[in-house]
């Protein structure tokens, strides 16, 4: 039961991000990515209060920890990371309480998955309304409740460590460029004109210029460290 990137994503999605102090929909003093004064950690929140984004990161991973500590010894079965994910979503957004006497939990608890996606989705209104933002949430949350936890989704691998700087695929495309630019101005100054050539070796030098310059930059960056 670990919170995965795709729950972290999901809460910072539909929470958002406020640095400074607003009152929500249904009038809770509230900053960060959904933090209010019913944390229960943290600095609390007052209405001149800004943050920064780091530190509204640092809380809202410290609140999401908190929340998941508090709702695991809630399951009588274990749920994959998105199931589990998924409804600390919900609690997050209605509370540990309204979770632990939740139809979801229940459901979940029995066995029954479908029905425990379903109940997930009730919890959609405030203030006794229907809100459009808790509908869309709630549909996300359905979704990656659903979701197999075994789908992982490819992510770029890292290059491998270049020992040279002609490793560089950067400074490879600009000496081909170099080469392949100058082998076209050779071959276009025999069928010009004294004037056009001028102009034509004007043009390739400020050309070779910049690309002289994108290679220097690519090999001090390689100095540095940047491989």
């Amino acid at each position: 039961m670990n919170i995965n990137q795709a729950t972290l994503d999901l809460v910072k999605r539909f929470e958002g991000l406020e640095l400074t102090a607003y009152l929500d929909p249904v009038g809770v003093l509230t900053i960060g990515y959904g933090y209010t004064n019913s944390a229960g950690f943290g600095p609390g929140v007052s209405v001149v209060d800004t943050w920064t984004k780091p530190f509204a990161e640092q809380m809202l991973w410290e609140g999401l920890e908190r929340f998941a500590d508090q709702i695991r010894p809630m399951f009588r079965r274990a749920p994959n990371d998105n199931e589990f994910g998924a409804m600390l979503s919900l609690a997050y957004n209605i509370g540990v309480g309204a979770f632990s006497r939740s139809t979801c939990l229940r459901r979940f608890n029995a066995g029954d998955i479908e029905g425990a996606a379903e109940a997930l989705t009730w919890f959609n209104k405030a203030g006794g309304k229907v809100l459009r933002g808790l509908t869309r949430r709630r549909a996300a949350e359905r979704e990656l409740f659903l979701t197999d936890a075994t789908i992982v989704e490819a992510t770029p691998k890292a290059d491998a460590e270049r020992s040279s700087p002609a490793q560089s695929t950067t400074i490879r495309a600009v000496a081909g460029t170099a080469a392949a630019g100058a082998g076209g101005v050779l071959t276009a100054l025999g069928k010009l004109d004294p004037l056009a050539q001028y102009i034509l070796l004007g043009f390739s030098a400020v050309a070779l210029i910049g690309l002289g310059w994108i290679a220097r930059e690519r090999l001090r960056k390689w100095a540095g460290g940047a491989r």
